[in-house]
């Protein structure tokens, strides 16, 4: 499994907007230059993370987003199914069902449900709270 530089993002911005006055609305301007990610790409992720009910938006001159809940309500896990979709390491483990035909005979299937588990139960354990402390120790820089 690899996260993708969208998935990536949209953790940097989540932690960009948890850093800000919850009260005020940033500018999506004003994320993309601290993030140094360009405008249009910006778009895209906002979009993603606000179809999924994790920010509000407003338009107009004070307009742009800010977080849905509490920074403690959100964890990693969201955020990047969010961005990224399901964080399934193979296909046939995607969505409710395993529609695959070989699932009853399958002598891997039980090794990439163990690495499934072991995934969602890291992203989901680490909260976006972590995240921002975690980057007040290490100043403004972004990976």
């Amino acid at each position: 499994m690899k996260v993708s530089t969208k998935g990536r993002y949209a953790i940097r911005l989540m932690v960009d907007l948890a850093q800000q006055d919850r009260q005020v609305y940033t500018s999506l301007r004003d994320m993309s230059e601290r993030q140094n990610v360009s405008m249009k790409y910006m778009e895209q992720i906002v979009s993603q993370l606000s179809r999924a009910e994790l920010l509000e938006s407003v338009r107009g001159p004070q307009g742009g987003y800010k977080l849905v809940k509490p920074v403690a309500a959100y964890t990693v896990g969201e955020i990047l199914r969010a961005a990224e979709g399901d964080m399934a390491p193979v296909v046939c483990l995607e969505g409710e069902v395993n529609t695959c035909e070989r699932a009853d005979t399958c002598p891997t299937l039980p090794f990439w449900e163990g690495l499934y588990g072991v995934i969602t139960q890291y992203i989901d354990s680490v909260s976006l709270v972590e995240l921002v402390l975690r980057s007040s120790e290490y100043g403004s820089e972004s990976c």
